[in-house]
């Protein structure tokens, strides 16, 4: 088969097709801009792409199926050329993963508001390790994984996909992961997020209802027990349900959480079994994540027992790149990126960092750049979160497609608490008054820097600096 996709170098566009091109397909790719590290996984690959939107190309590759990304929308020539000529077959990126990847093969779905990268990362990890010939599809960049974000694995194997609660394609404002027919369903939180496609936390639970409903009964749903809002949700009587948490109402307990400098430790207790977990993650969310992949991963690889798998392997895990992950280290200064875009994720990291960093005054910087983060809705949480650092630094946020009266107002954000928290109006601005500070400091300090985007290199440069 012959596949164009529209939207090539995004992260999971870009990895689907590479396992479209592993799979035997012809593949051909387009997209507005071709940037790192995609553009080389691409080439690597054997799979051809070109930048900038060409009809004309697309007409000549002649396809059998176009593959419409999630960011394209109308007027984009390639995307009215396929409209235009219904010989064209077209389709969604999460539609073709769940029909040409999954298939029957039983998946892991790993969703919730924060830490599905992890969490899925996490769960292929512990599936490779036992010796199973999973797939995955990861939205980031594994530290652990040599075969990167996307691996195929065998025909019947489990195949592990992060599940987006996010629309899946212009024409089809179903959430991704409905499409991925979940043997198994990891939900990992809720909160109110993506404020341009959801109304409310209401609109949000409705959504994890609907794929709660198509879980099969041969699977389980894993969920995290001591959220009250998955908590809110109604019975699942279909299929075996679980609960993961702290709280020891839970069918799988996580006790006697430790961690230090360079690892954290904590026991899980349930169906006859306790293990003791250690490893380099930090904080009780990420501990939390790892009880419910180690759940799910048992689950979907035919265990019986949830917490069958084996997790000595986890001592040697060190994540998913962008979380947490240190890019200075000097007795002065520590400067950690971190790809925190809510408000419930920057203050659980700020607070897993000072546990981490007991002798450190913790600077954050955040870019307000994903499409909640551009909206008013959450300003007052993102300006507590930032106050819960020594100090905040808050960068430019771009809100000229966002409806006058729905946009952030950063200086409204810093003039909650003046005394820690300043605003921007460009990155560059931020990072000139960030080096003068700490340079003026006696502090030892760590700065950590949140965005979901690029921050315009800004953390980069800091660490180059001040190396």
């Amino acid at each position: 088969m012959k596949i164009f996709f529209i939207g090539v170098c995004g992260t999971a566009t870009g990895n689907v097709a590479i396992l479209m091109k592993k799979l035997g397909h012809d593949v051909l790719g387009s997209d507005r801009g071709m940037y790192e590290p995609m553009k080389s996984a691409l080439a690597n690959a054997g799979v051809a792409a070109y930048e900038n939107w060409d009809a004309k190309k697309l007409e000549a590759f002649a396809p059998d199926l176009v593959v419409v990304g999630n960011a394209i929308s109308r007027m984009n020539p390639e995307l009215e050329f396929v409209l235009s000529h219904p010989q064209y077959a077209y389709t969604s990126l999460p539609a073709l993963v769940g029909e040409r990847l999954i298939g029957i093969r039983p998946s892991l779905v790993i969703s919730g508001t924060h830490g599905k990268t992890t969490t899925t990362t996490t769960a292929a990890y512990l599936l490779k390790n036992a010796g199973a010939d999973a797939g995955w599809l990861i939205g980031g960049v594994p530290s652990d994984l040599p075969e990167g974000g996307s691996n195929l694995g065998g025909k019947t194997a489990p195949f592990v996909i992060e599940g987006d609660e996010y629309d899946s394609a212009f024409f089809d404002k179903r959430s991704k992961f409905i499409h991925y027919r979940p043997r198994v369903l990891v939900v990992g939180n809720m909160e109110f997020d993506h404020a341009d496609i959801f109304r409310d936390l209401y609109d949000v639970k409705k959504t994890f209802t609907h794929v709660r409903r198509i879980v099969s009964p041969l699977g389980a749903i894993v969920e995290n027990g001591d959220d009250e809002n998955i908590a809110s949700l109604e019975p699942t009587p279909w299929t075996r349900r679980l609960r993961v948490g702290f709280g020891a109402n839970n069918d799988i307990v996580i006790s006697d959480f430790r961690q230090n400098a360079s690892t954290s430790s904590f026991t899980l207790k349930g169906f006859g079994v306790e293990k003791r977990v250690e490893w380099q993650l930090q904080g009780e969310f990420n501990a939390r994540n790892a009880a419910m992949a180690i759940v799910g991963a048992s689950l979907v690889a035919g265990f019986e027992n949830p917490l069958a798998i084996n997790t000595d392997c986890l001592a040697n895990f060190h994540g998913v790149k962008r979380r947490q992950e240190v890019i200075l280290d000097t007795p002065n200064v520590v400067a950690v990126e971190d790809f925190g875009h809510h408000p419930t994720a920057i203050e659980m990291t700020i607070s897993s960092l000072r546990a981490k960093y007991p002798d450190r005054k913790i600077w954050a910087c955040f870019e307000p750049r994903s499409n909640t983060a551009k909206r008013n809705v959450l300003q007052a949480q993102f300006a507590r979160a930032l106050d819960t650092a020594d100090k905040a630094f808050i960068g430019a946020a771009d809100t000229s497609k966002v409806a006058e009266g729905m946009r952030v107002d950063t200086a409204q954000m810093a003039a909650s608490d003046p005394s820690k928290i300043r605003s921007f109006a460009t990155n560059a601005e931020l990072l000139a008054e960030l080096e003068s500070q700490v340079r003026n400091s006696s502090d030892r300090l760590l700065c950590v820097f949140f965005s979901n985007g690029s921050f315009d290199n800004i953390h980069k440069t800091f660490a180059k600096d001040f190396a």
